[in-house]
């Protein structure tokens, strides 16, 4: 079955956009990581690092530099960052403290994260994405596939969350964004 599953996926062209930039790259790199001490962020509007609760940024600015700090492996900064959001049940954020937390280790901790965020957005193609590439770490092929699935019947044929989710299906290997 396990063959079955990884032939029909690779069957399936796509492009890889990587999560919440809209392209192929890894995220951007700023201030956040290249300046910032531990548990600070990049503030441009106050030239300076600043605790997240502390800055001017938007839940949006927030989100990237969460996603720029998990990408360099800073997964403490990453939650410090996501606890400041407005909405703490934002299913950005659940996916994103499902990430941290499947990279730390701990995976049954981050699918109930990636489940609360998909019970906030059924539609959260990223978290479908996370949560099946967690599967395929554990040897659950099928359900990574199910999720492989509800991701392009969602209409994310393509999408950056389905391409590295068939991706991990097939090699086996997660990505760090």
């Amino acid at each position: 079955m396990r063959t079955l599953l990884i032939a029909a996926a690779a069957t399936l062209p796509g492009m890889a956009f990587a999560v919440g930039s809209g392209s192929d790259s890894t995220p951007t790199t700023t201030e956040t990581t290249t300046e910032c001490e531990e548990g600070m962020v990049w503030d441009a509007d106050a030239g300076k690092c600043v605790a997240p609760k502390e800055s001017s940024l938007t839940d949006d600015a927030l989100y990237e530099a969460a996603r720029e700090l998990a990408y360099a492996g800073r997964y403490d900064d990453t939650l410090r960052v996501l606890a400041a959001m407005s909405d703490p049940m934002d299913d950005r954020v659940l996916t994103y403290k499902g990430f941290v937390h499947r990279n730390l280790g701990d995976k049954a901790l981050a699918e109930e994260y990636y489940r609360a965020a998909l019970e906030r957005n059924p539609d959260n193609l990223l978290a479908r994405s996370y949560m099946g590439q967690g599967y395929v770490t554990e040897g659950r092929v099928d359900e990574a596939y199910a999720q492989l699935l509800e991701i392009r019947e969602r209409g994310g044929e393509g999408s950056w969350p389905e391409v590295a989710l068939r991706d991990a299906i097939m090699t086996g290997t997660t990505t760090r964004y």
